[in-house]
């Protein structure tokens, strides 16, 4: 059984849901980002999803286009973001990791060869936002070859044809996009995505995250409430940004996020 499966099946059957952070590769530096992931888990996350930083993340609001831009001019590329997840492996082989990115660098590096990478240093899933299961005929069965979970994205319109192409593609778990438009815009309606949470799982078995507007403790206990998983992004990376001065402050100030997101989360189960 992958990490990703291990995982959901674990919660599901203590009645908890998953907390998903996102943050960009090599923000606002290279050696900044290995000791985060570690703290995350620390702090309870369960799967993390790491940015792949690119130069036109068309998906992504300025506070993620913005930590793309830091890590850019750091030097991050794909082949060095394979080589943070080989040396988070080496003091954690359980916690799942997604990379989350745009198709563009993965075509540089060649489908098969990229697949191979990833599958070497521990990658446990990919979720590609700017390539649809239309298009996924090739890329798809490669990562699922060596074990790796394609995943997904699905939107507040997507159609009942759509949802069954991403169910029967994706694998892991399918990551839910609560809002229209980009990353940290907008406010999240709760009552919204609780119906259309409930016709994906009409069609599915595979658990559903929820990202795109993801604030706070209050908002990760509402989506619990609702979904498998809770992802949280640009109220991470603004953490960051808003102490990037100080980067002892800026992990702090993530962890406590964090730590109060997984405590409003448990509590939502025990209540």
């Amino acid at each position: 059984m992958s990490r990703l499966a291990q995982t959901f099946q674990n919660l599901s059957a203590s009645g908890r849901q998953a907390l998903i952070p996102f943050v960009t590769s090599g923000d606002p530096t290279p050696e900044f980002t290995v000791p985060l992931l570690h703290a995350m888990v620390a702090a309870g996350v369960d799967v993390i999803e790491l940015g792949v930083p690119f130069s036109d993340p068309m998906a992504d609001g300025p506070v993620i286009q913005k930590a793309s831009e830091r890590a850019i001019e750091q030097g991050m590329n794909l082949t060095r973001v394979l080589s943070m997840v080989a040396e988070f492996r080496k003091d954690d082989n359980a916690t799942p990791i997604v990379l989350m990115g745009y198709l563009n660098p993965i075509e540089f590096m060649g489908y098969e060869d990229f697949a191979q990478a990833a599958a070497r240093v521990g990658v446990d899933g990919v979720l590609t936002v700017d390539m649809p299961p239309e298009e996924a005929e090739e890329y798809a069965p490669l990562l699922k070859a060596v074990g790796i979970d394609p995943i997904f994205l699905l939107a507040p319109n997507s159609t009942e044809e759509r949802i069954k192409k991403m169910a029967a593609k994706g694998s892991g778990y399918i990551y839910y996009v609560s809002l229209k438009g980009v990353t940290g815009a907008g406010h999240l309606n709760t009552d919204d995505v609780k119906e259309k949470v409930a016709e994906i799982k009409q069609y599915t078995d595979l658990p559903i995250a929820v990202g795109f507007g993801v604030k706070d403790a209050g908002y990760a206990r509402s989506v619990a409430r609702i979904a498998d998983g809770v992802v949280v992004g640009s109220a991470i990376i603004n953490k960051i940004q808003e102490n990037i001065d100080d980067l002892s402050m800026a992990k702090q100030e993530v962890i406590t996020l964090l730590s109060a997101m997984r405590q409003a989360m448990d509590n939502e189960v025990n209540d």
